[in-house]
Formats: structure tokens, sequence, C-alpha cells
């Protein structure tokens, strides 16, 4: 360790070499990340995650572009303060607006959580058609206004769909580049699999959602592995038990967001947001070797589900590109649950193009 002294008369003859023998990390250039919806509790835990770097990582400085609708506009202005606020190190930036142009202005990446919410007696057909309005305004927006390459995560429900109609009314924008939420699912079955284990989470890994951010989605457990003292095994093995993980499991991690509702009497925030985060780290940053995520992409036909649609699959993500992992057996048990969520996905998509050039 070299002294105080020492250190002053390096740093009068070269800031920079002082720099490097302190160990300070060298800071990328600010990126642009926009958020939707974010005077909402969703939106509210994301930005801060943000800007702490656990999105895009400790060494990524960025500038936030948070968006609501008019009627929100004082609370988006406290969620702007809060942030200034918060003295955030990495934080360059707050650009708060109702304006869609103005906040998909040269933003790198997009988290759109804003949409429709579905009230009490409205009909899944009425809420598409709500959000189709939504997304079209915000295709465009983002076709005219992002930076070139800039990814897209949809977080607002019917999530699959909204993707699907980004991509439909943005024909400029890579579908590559258009993905939406279901790490969310992911990680719900990753902390019931550590809990029936006794394990911790970060012990288990690739388990599947297959299909849509609904109650059709397919929790698969029948690739997962977990760590014991004993070594890694299949969780098939350690579990033991079919009923459970055909049954309980796939209920529970199905039912999980009705049940926070019950708990909490609000939708999952804290848990939504970082997911969020975990889908987009993963996807920029890549994913851990040997590990695959669940990741909501344009179908091209693997495993048998439709194009056209936005599905849940097992994806690896490596230099900001993802990838479905290929080859894994799928049952007839599998193959059932998987079918029952692509066909659901097939009567939204079928709705929502009823509304497209409307």
């Amino acid at each position: 360790m070299l002294s105080n002294s020492v250190l002053q008369r390096l740093a009068s003859w070269c800031p920079w070499l002082l720099s490097q023998l302190r160990d300070e990390p060298k800071l990328k250039q600010p990126v642009k990340v926009l958020v939707t919806g974010a005077a909402g509790q969703i939106g509210y835990a994301i930005v801060a995650m943000i800007a702490r770097g656990l999105m895009l990582g400790p060494d990524q400085p960025v500038v936030l572009h948070v968006l609501d609708i008019p009627r929100m506009a004082d609370a988006l202005n406290g969620v702007r303060m809060e942030l200034v606020d918060a003295a955030l190190p990495l934080l360059r930036g707050v650009v708060a607006t109702s304006d869609e142009a103005e906040a998909f202005q040269g933003v790198n990446f997009a988290v759109l959580i804003g949409g429709w919410p579905r009230k009490d007696g409205m009909e899944r057909k009425d809420l598409i058609a709500k959000n189709v309005a939504i997304y079209k305004s915000q295709a465009s927006a983002l076709q005219q206004q992002a930076a070139p390459n800039c990814k897209v995560l949809v977080v607002a429900n019917p999530a699959n769909t909204n993707a699907l109609m980004l991509k439909e009314f943005a024909p400029a924008v890579p579908a590559k580049n258009i993905t939406c939420l279901t790490r969310l699912d992911h990680n719900r079955a990753l902390g019931q699999i550590a809990e029936r284990l006794g394990v911790h989470v970060a012990d288990v890994r690739n388990v599947v959602v297959w299909g849509n951010h609904s109650s059709t989605q397919f929790p698969d457990a029948s690739h997962a592995t977990a760590r014991t003292e004993h070594g890694e095994k299949p969780v098939t093995e350690l579990v033991a038990d079919e009923k459970w993980l055909r049954e309980e499991f796939v209920s529970t991690v199905q039912q999980r967001g009705a049940a926070v509702i019950k708990a909490r009497k609000q939708s999952s925030s804290l848990s939504a947001a970082s997911a969020a985060c975990d889908h987009m780290r993963d996807w920029i940053l890549g994913t851990p070797k040997g590990t695959w995520v669940s990741m909501g992409v344009y179908s091209d036909g693997s495993y048998g589900v439709p194009e056209g649609i936005f599905y849940s699959f097992p994806v690896t993500c490596e230099k900001g590109e993802w990838s479905i992992v290929q080859g894994l057996h799928v049952d007839d048990f599998a193959r059932s649950k998987m079918d029952l969520s692509a066909n659901e996905l097939d009567e939204e998509r079928s709705m929502a193009y009823e509304f497209v050039n409307t």
C-alpha cells in the first residue's frame, strides 16, 4: 500500500495513474433508459434500482427518461425530485415528461410498464383493445425517436400481446429487440423450489416458464438442478414428488400474482421491478455459463410453438443477443401445457388484430 504522501506526489504528476492505483472503477459513457408508467408502483420501485446499477451494471451511468400520463404529472415530478434527492452516483440526469416523443428521444433501453389496467368487470377483449391503442402510439415514438438498436422490455399486461402490437406498429424495429417479461414467473418458480428443498435460491437454476404471462403459463422444473451439500442434482430427483411438481408447484407459480394481491391488496411491485432488472441485465450483460433464463420472445417455431406470437422460452444471452435453448426434452404432459398457453396467445393475437386498423 502506497503512503498518502507518495499518492499525493503521484497525483501531481499523473492523475490518471493515481486513479488506477486507487482501483477507481472506469465508468462507461452514459446511456438513456426509458421507464413508462414511472409514477406507478412498479415504476417507482425500478427507477432507483436502475440508477444504482442493478440493471446495467455498477460501471454504467444512466440518464433516466420517465414517462406517465398527464394526470400523473405531479406524481411523476415527485419521482424526479426523489431521484435527485437520492444523490445516486450513476445518475446523470432525469427527463420527466408526459410527451411520448420526448420520452423516447435517443433512448438505448426502454422498460414499458405503462398500460391500461384490467378493472372489475372488464372482458379480456376490452383490455386488449385499450392496450392496442396505447402500444400503437408508443410504437410510433419508439420507431421514430429511439436510438438505433434500442432494446425494449414490455412489462404491462397482457405483456406478450402488447409486445406483439409494439412489433406490429414499429416494423422497422427488429423483432429480436422486443421482449416481454416472464422473468417474474421464472423467479417465482426458483423461489418455490428453493423453499421446498431448503436451499438458497441462488443454488437453483434452469427452470423454464413456457408460454404466456398469464394463468396458462407452464412453470417447468423437469430440467432444473439444485446445488446441495452432496453436489448439483436434478430437482426432480431431490423433490422426488411428481404430484407436487406437476400440480402444486405449477398452480402456485401460476397464481402467485393473485396471491400477492390478496395479501397486500395491491399487485406485485417490488418483485416485478426486480425481475425486470434481472431480465435486462442478463440480456445486455449475458447469462452465466450453463444457465438459462425465461424470456418472452418472438417465436421462430422452436418446440412446435406457432410463429408470430411472443412466447416464453428458455434462453441464453451473450453480447446483447438472446438465443432460444434448443434440444430440451418435452414430454406429453409438458406438451399439453405448452399448447394450452400457445392457444391462448393465438386467441389474444386474433382479438388484437381486430383493433390494428382502428
